[in-house]
């Protein structure tokens, strides 16, 4: 069955959007591509201003932008101060090969990428008080598109265990189960306590966005959206501060600290945040290890791949309820 994971990415040229935004909306400017999952995305720059154009996969259910317009909409109404990329104007509609592609003008947002910059114990901390204002800002916000099969939702275990056919070595694949078994017996039973509502599910360090001074100001790409346990948000933002750090646990206790500054956690989602983080570095390198055979090409889907092997090994020795313990201490 086609869905964006496994269908062809736009393949648009530069001067193609070009012609289209000239055509529907009188804008012209210097047009790059930058990188994408399974979508297409470029910088348009003119005279008025910077725009990220966004070229959707023509597998995407509209009902998926109508979820990350209403959203970034919700949040910039009850916290202005987030900084999320808002669609300007409405959506177009380009046909190309017999296909449909939506395309999306975005509000460009200035700053610099977590993954290009080098935080303090406090930029963490502030990380974390930005994300769990971003929880609160989503909080009661409800939208159909939200509840879907999405495999890039780590609750979700049926869609891991799908594709774990995909990794070739058998001590890898008893590495994830063994992940995925930790899980349902520590967190299994304090499930029900675990809170649900729609969340970013995806503050990696090519979404969150610095300014000069290390301060959180924005978050992008809210393609991953989804309806899941509230504090995955925390848990993959986690993740990816854990990746290519000796000793990341000061670095991560500051942003758990930040977040339960200004979101609440109760101690079942205190014990579930380093399961739910090793759970997520499964669905990367589950994720990579299918999608790079489809596309090849795209260096993008591994860019994560061969670190998160290497911290799930490293957690694999762990005992992950004593980590939550410690993690929990030193976030107090």
């Amino acid at each position: 069955m086609q869905s964006v994971f496994n269908a062809k990415p736009p393949s648009f040229i530069t001067e193609e959007i070009s012609e289209i935004l000239k055509r529907e909306r009188d804008l012209d400017g210097n047009m790059t591509e930058l990188f994408s999952d399974r979508d297409q995305n470029f910088l348009m720059e003119h005279a008025g201003g910077r725009y990220i154009v966004k070229v959707s996969n023509p597998m995407e259910d509209e009902s998926t932008l109508d979820l990350q317009d209403k959203a970034v909409d919700h949040i910039s109404k009850i916290d202005p101060s987030i900084q999320v990329p808002k669609r300007m104007g409405p959506i177009i509609i380009e046909e190309k090969n017999g296909r449909s592609f939506m395309i999306r003008m975005m509000r460009y947002i200035e700053g610099s990428f977590l993954s290009d910059s080098e935080l303090s114990k406090d930029g963490y901390e502030g990380m974390g008080i930005f994300l769990g204002r971003l929880t609160s800002s989503l909080h009661g916000f409800e939208h159909p598109g939200a509840h879907r099969k999405f495999h890039w939702d780590a609750r979700q275990l049926d869609l891991m265990e799908d594709k774990l056919r995909y990794i070739e070595s058998s001590n890898d694949r008893r590495m994830i189960e063994h992940f995925m078994n930790v899980f349902e017996k520590d967190i299994g039973p304090l499930a029900h306590r675990l809170r649900m509502s729609i969340i970013h599910n995806d503050g990696n360090d090519h979404n969150i966005l610095v300014n000069d001074r290390g301060e959180t100001i924005g978050i992008i790409d809210f393609g991953d959206m989804v309806y899941s346990y509230t504090v995955m948000d925390p848990a993959v933002c986690m993740a990816y501060i854990n990746l290519n750090k000796e000793d990341a646990l000061p670095h991560m206790a500051a942003m758990l600290s930040g977040y339960r500054s200004t979101y609440r956690l109760n101690d079942a989602e205190l014990m579930s945040v380093v399961h739910l983080m090793c759970l997520r570095l499964c669905v990367t390198v589950l994720m990579a290890s299918w999608r790079k055979r489809l596309f090849p090409e795209n260096e993008y889907l591994v860019i994560s791949e061969a670190p998160a092997w290497g911290l799930l090994k490293k957690m694999q020795c762990q005992d992950l309820n004593e980590w939550a313990n410690k993690l929990t201490e030193h976030a107090r």
